[in-house]
């Protein structure tokens, strides 16, 4: 016989991934404020109104419990597993964004949240619900993307040198990288010009050559694919 039909309810979930040069990657948390989980942390998220889109009900989720406003989400998955939520069978469609971590130090958290926090990905607490689940396939997400499509280029400043951009994609792999190869592989996408300036040497080093991202190469590479093995 055919299982009962329940009512579904339908929520979003926004993982945000920070990024800064002296602390690396964080994740971006609630403590829930009620139950189920009351006191705990989680990914910020909630359930969808009836006039609005996905997308305009995660960003309204982030905005009320966290306080922050951030341009681009990209949908990650659909989590639907019976019991993951104790109150009733809820689907999840999950989001994540990459954000300069450094500008988005004002956190405000209200509705469902009762504090907001920025969390060092490599010291999580416990986490409400499925959300480890959520931020596991997150990671892996965007540790697969970033071998086929360089993004997190605005996590860095608008000019900087090449060690810069090692040090973001050790940090998001979250291993070290072969240092030449990358090199090599990085500039022949020609994703990078030379500014033609240099930073200061720190001690007796050769001064580093700075860079900026060049955005139209990087649209070109978009639309004509593009992968390299990082």
């Amino acid at each position: 016989m055919p299982g009962k039909i329940s009512p579904i309810k339908v929520a979003v979930d926004a993982i945000v991934f920070g990024y800064s040069k002296n602390e690396g990657v964080s994740i971006l948390l609630i403590k829930r404020k009620y139950p189920p989980f009351k006191d705990s942390w989680a990914i910020p998220g909630g359930f969808i109104l009836e006039d609005e889109s996905l997308e305009e009900a995660v960003k309204r989720e982030l905005l009320e419990e966290t306080g922050i406003k951030v341009n681009y989400l990209e949908q990650l998955y659909t989590f639907g597993e019976p019991g993951r939520d104790p109150r009733q069978r809820i689907i999840s469609i999950a989001y994540f964004a990459l954000v300069k971590s450094s500008q988005f130090r004002q956190l405000k958290a209200s509705t469902d949240a009762e504090d907001a926090q920025w969390f060092s990905i490599s010291k999580l607490p416990l986490l409400a619900f499925d959300h480890k689940q959520i931020l596991q396939t997150a990671i892996e997400r965007v540790r697969a993307k970033i071998r086929y499509q360089p993004i997190g280029f605005e996590l860095l400043d608008k000019k900087f040198p090449f060690a810069d951009l090692e040090k973001l994609y050790t940090a998001l792999l979250d291993r070290e990288i072969d240092r030449r190869n990358f090199t090599k592989k990085i500039l022949s996408l020609g994703l990078l010009e030379d500014t033609g300036e240099l930073a200061s040497a720190a001690g007796a080093g050769r001064p580093s050559k700075i860079y900026q991202f060049n955005k139209k190469r990087y649209e070109e590479l978009l639309k004509e694919g593009m992968h390299f093995e990082v």
